[in-house]
């Protein structure tokens, strides 16, 4: 060992005095970046610098929400004043189109965040909930209305993932959590906003043109407000522009973190930033172990049946006597009290022990949907096991299953893939989300509630499994930390 420090010792002498000198500026400037790293570790930057940033961001999922419920009361009257009562087909299509523009705006979401940035993303999935939620307030046919919903739903799909992207990057580790919650909270709030918005609409007429209006005041604040946001820091790095990415920081997290949180994303400057990503790299090869967690997540949340409940609730409710203003009220309470509490915990107990229990809840909430369903439970056992099941399950739902994706898959994807990789996991939510919504009724006509919520509750169960084998922990860990830890060496 001593021979082996002597010769390294001769080595060094034998330098010429530029390199030595060299040679200790690197190891100073390296163990001050140290010791500047371990400072980090024990104060977190404020709070008060980053909110502002992921509270406008949010927005878009406010606005998500409130485009799931705008039609939901106002259908019978748009259908009567644009001439299609009646025609179940046409309703039909008044919903799904927007499904159908969500999925074409998903689908391009990770190529237009990665092509103009974050803040241009958002102003440009403004842009067509403006000109389509006007274009339905304005119509008078079907057929405006059918364009109005697939532009606003072309906003709805490119606004999450991009959302989800922006919050998990200027978002301190200490806080990413909390503030990825705020997403689920917004879209409850949304869609409660919608239900509220929308309560005179049997009493005033025409008042489902006001409620299409409503929508486009968040949605220019949000492209207006964006001008004065940060845009992300990773973005920048990705792109070369590095003293950008350090003032935009500095913002963030004030000046004494910045210097750690460009060490930390240089750690994984492999030079290969600026080659694009193909849809292959995604499906096979060190990218594939991510994009299968993440797409799979999002399958399971969908397959869970959440949108089958939120769709079957009014008249789960209408049989237990509950008129559907109350029901909705219900369902909403327990919604945004789950994400709540989901919030509080997210940066407390972590992400897995969420996912875990929240689709454990699931699962015994659709095990109560079953028993109601069992002949050989009573008439009002069998209504308070239904309703008590479905609010139930909605309030576990709220807790993990539906906030922890939306945050963790920002999380788990690699700099450089994580738009593409987003854009084409949310791909997969709309698509079997589509298909859920289409084939529920027929399904419960065939296999009648018993059969189908023991499907359900079996999805749940499969997720526990997933989650338990699958999911790692993100709690307090850099993006860059979680990268390198998942992310097999080329």
């Amino acid at each position: 060992m001593w021979s082996h420090q002597r010769e390294a010792f001769s080595t060094y002498k034998r330098m010429p005095s530029r390199d030595r000198s060299t040679i200790v500026d690197d190891v100073e400037e390296n163990s001050a970046l140290l010791q500047n790293s371990m400072d980090m570790e024990t104060t977190n930057p404020s709070w008060l610098l980053s909110f502002p940033h992921v509270v406008v961001a949010t927005i878009t999922s406010l606005l998500f929400g409130y485009h799931l419920g705008v039609v939901n009361e106002p259908l019978e009257s748009i259908s009567i004043d644009l001439g299609f009562s009646g025609d179940s087909l046409a309703e039909g299509l008044v919903v799904s189109t927007c499904l159908g523009g969500a999925f074409i705006g998903s689908l391009f979401s990770g190529w237009v965040a990665d092509g103009v940035g974050r803040r241009r993303a958002f102003q440009l999935c403004a842009l067509p909930m403006i000109i389509g939620a006007a274009t339905s307030a304005t119509t008078k046919t079907l057929a405006g209305m059918l364009i109005g919903r697939f532009l606003v739903g072309t906003g709805m799909g490119l606004g999450p993932p991009v959302a989800s992207l922006y919050v998990a990057e200027v978002s301190p580790a200490s806080l990413r959590g909390t503030y990825g919650s705020f997403i689920q909270i917004a879209t409850c709030l949304g869609l409660m906003g919608a239900l509220v918005i929308g309560i005179p609409v049997k009493e005033i007429a025409g008042w489902w043109r006001v409620c299409f209006w409503v929508s486009t005041i968040p949605a220019g604040l949000l492209a207006f407000a964006m001008i004065f946001c940060v845009e992300s820091p990773h973005w920048l790095y990705k792109k070369g522009r590095s003293a950008e990415a350090e003032a935009e920081f500095e913002r963030l997290l004030g000046g004494s973190h910045v210097k750690y949180a460009m060490l930390e994303l240089s750690k994984l400057d492999r030079g290969d930033e600026a080659e694009a990503v193909r849809l292959t790299e995604l499906l096979f090869g060190r990218h594939f172990k991510v994009v299968y967690i993440g797409s799979t997540l999002f399958a399971l949340q969908q397959l869970s049946g959440i949108n089958a409940v939120f769709y079957f609730s009014s008249s789960v409710f209408k049989s237990a006597g509950v008129p559907s203003d109350v029901a909705n009220a219900l369902i909403g309470v327990a919604n945004l009290s789950g994400s709540i509490v989901a919030m509080l915990l997210m940066d407390k107990l972590g992400r897995k022990p969420l996912l875990l229990w929240s689709f454990f809840g699931m699962t015994m909430a659709m095990v109560l949907q079953v028993a109601a369903a069992n002949t050989f439970v009573s008439g009002s056992g069998s209504l308070y096991l239904s309703v008590g099941g479905m609010l139930m399950f909605v309030l576990t739902f709220a807790l993990g299953a539906g906030p922890v994706p939306g945050l963790l898959l920002p999380e788990i994807f690699p700099n450089r893939i994580r738009a593409k990789a987003m854009a084409f996991c949310m791909s997969v939510h709309w698509v079997i989300n589509f298909f859920v919504g289409l084939l529920f009724l027929r399904l419960l006509e065939q296999l009648g509630p018993q059969l189908l919520y023991t499907i359900f509750a079996s999805f749940c169960m499969m997720a526990v499994v997933f989650v338990k084998r699958n999911v790692m922990e993100t709690k307090g860990k850099s993006l860059q930390e979680i990268e390198i830890a998942l992310l097999p060496p080329e």
